[in-house]
């Protein structure tokens, strides 16, 4: 990992006032240094602040010299999968060659992340961290409530309580499970309002619509399995969930449906507004099926009259990032044959990237089986904290497919300088070929390093832990909204390094496949020892400019008091 930063240092927030026409407020935040610290999130338990001052006001950041990035660090991963008690793995039939995912969420509030992974078939389990100081990742079996045929899960705050719950997506009626702390769940309540359905689940998204007090929630359906002319052109329709009050109203249908296997809320085109993407198996819609893109207000696909082109492909997952600096999220789409990255050239415009970027990962890299590649999950992620963004693509084929490649290694494309990414998956050991589904790329041991966690259907959980030397640095941003919106689901955090350049990330829910995460926002920051950070919340509000050091897990959250709190523990 990067050189460490002090645990204690004093940081600068800008005081309030007016720029562009947003309301800008400052940052309450509480950090804590490094490796593992448990009682650093808790919300039960505050962190003691043994140091607390209040900081000078700042209205620019001019006083840092840009520093050069370090060089590429040959990245290194061990396998870890040991560290689960028991064999974890995505059984089932043809309903079971979809899906397949993975809910990553501290649901003790112990500062590590647990993981709740669909079985298909088999049991769903929840697994807690119990690594240890050492820094060897580890796991126990956690009781939770018999669910059968899930095919994802992802978590979210749903009532506003601060306690993530789950949204566990099956192959019949979906469940709502309610967090109760200590990572113990129930049904949710009948109050609730949960129309639960009896779809084939595959895929989902939530957002927060302006003036909701709950969310608003999506969920992708696959084939219709009552459908007796089915499979072919039998995909079903998909249906959005709106808040009434405290509850949810009456399903309202996403019509037409062609098989979505992802979905993604977001504020794609930074106008205020989230949209909702649909990524589609083109398998299923062998007449007029396409990618989609929802309007929310009113409700109705965008049109090519509105510059979204049709789009065909057999859409598997979706990840988004800004990757080229300029504050728009850049797109990743799964696929049986090229993953597309589209660079997002604004004004509600998107290119297909170069070939020579890099990404397309059309056919395994390793062996001679020149058929085409399977892509499901897609996640971007610093690998190395080098300050560029890495990708990781799980692979594999549906089943025995013989028009794809049978034995299909999983890709980690870490990024150049130039822009393009080159394949590490072999050299690392992670490009496995099993038929790898759903997947994380997630800090497991709160080491300032990205680590893997794969879905595998018919073959065992993989584990693995990010043992790159020599990094650069990093900061992961944990963000607390006051009110129903408690982990600022809609959010941009920015942070500009000292050479100009700013990295943006979007909180959202949703993409990949069939997997989510409620993790700190992880950035790669290279040779930068400070960096100055500021969030853009859902409701448009902006944070000044804060100065902060490096090496640390923030839990930022907004506060009417023009403080920044910073502690350290004995």
């Amino acid at each position: 990992m990067g050189p460490a930063g002090p645990a204690y240092r004093e940081n600068e927030i800008g005081q309030n006032k007016t720029d562009s026409g947003r309301n800008r407020q400052s940052l309450a935040i509480t950090c804590k240094q490094g490796q593992f610290g448990r009682r650093y999130l808790s919300r039960r338990q505050p962190l003691p602040l043994i140091k607390i001052k209040r900081l000078a006001w700042i209205a620019t950041f001019a006083t840092l010299s840009g520093a050069a990035l370090p060089a590429a660090a040959e990245v290194s991963f061990t396998d870890r999968s040991q560290a689960l008690p028991l064999r974890q793995s995505y059984e089932g039939e043809w309903n079971h060659y979809v899906g397949g995912g993975v809910a990553v969420l501290d649901c003790n509030d112990d500062g590590l992340p647990d993981f709740f992974a669909a079985g298909g078939a088999a049991p769903s389990r929840l697994f807690v961290n119990t690594s240890g100081k050492s820094g060897d990742i580890s796991f126990a079996e956690h009781p939770i409530a018999s669910l059968s045929e899930v095919t994802g899960a992802y978590p979210i705050d749903i009532d506003g309580d601060d306690i993530l719950d789950l949204v566990v997506l099956q192959d019949g009626p979906n469940t709502l499970l309610r967090g109760e702390g200590q990572c113990n769940f129930t049904a949710a309540p009948t109050a609730w309002g949960f129309q639960a359905g009896s779809e084939w689940t595959t895929s989902f998204s939530a957002t927060f619509e302006a003036g909701q007090s709950w969310p608003t929630l999506a969920f992708g359906n696959y084939v219709d399995e009552t459908n007796p002319d089915g499979p072919f052109e039998a995909c079903d329709k998909n249906y959005l969930l709106r808040p009434a009050a405290r509850s949810f109203g009456t399903r309202i249908p996403l019509e037409p449906g062609f098989c979505a296997l992802s979905m993604l809320f977001s504020d794609w085109q930074r106008n205020g507004v989230p949209d909702l993407r649909v990524s589609n198996d083109r398998q299923y819609y062998v007449r007029n099926g396409r990618e989609q893109m929802w309007h929310m207000t009113p409700l109705a696909e965008y049109t090519e009259a509105e510059g979204w082109p049709v789009m065909k492909l057999w859409g598997m997952g979706i990840a988004s990032r800004d990757i080229t600096g300029d504050g728009l999220p850049e797109v990743v789409l799964t696929s049986m044959g090229d993953q597309t990255l589209q660079l997002n050239m604004g004004k509600g415009v998107m290119k297909n990237a170069p070939y020579a970027t890099g990404t397309y990962s059309s056919v395994p890299y390793n062996g001679d089986d020149g058929r085409a590649s399977t892509g499901w999950h897609a996640e971007f992620g610093d690998i190395n904290n080098d300050g560029r963004d890495d990708l990781f693509i799980a692979k594999g084929n549906v089943e025995q497919m013989p028009s794809n490649a049978i034995h299909d290694p999983n890709n980690l494309l870490i990024q150049q300088a130039d822009g393009s990414f080159v394949e590490k998956g072999g050299v690392t050991g992670v490009g496995t070929t099993e038929r790898s589904r759903g997947a994380a790329v997630v800090d497991l041991n709160k080491d300032g390093l990205l680590d893997l966690l794969v879905v595998n259907r018919r073959a065992p959980l993989e584990i693995w832990q990010n043992t790159t030397a020599e990094t650069g640095h990093w900061l992961a941003i944990d963000l607390r909204d006051a009110g129903p919106n408690s982990r600022a689901i809609g959010a941009f955090v920015e942070l500009r390094l000292p050479d100009g350049r700013i990295q943006t990330q979007e909180h959202t829910v949703g993409g990949g496949h069939a997997s989510g995460e409620a993790s700190p926002l992880h950035f790669g920051l290279g040779a930068a020892e400070q960096v100055e950070l500021r969030v853009i919340w859902p409701d448009g509000q902006t944070s000044d400019w804060a100065r902060t050091a490096t090496n640390l897990i923030l839990r930022v959250s907004r506060d009417a008091r023009p403080t920044l709190l910073l502690a350290e523990e004995p």
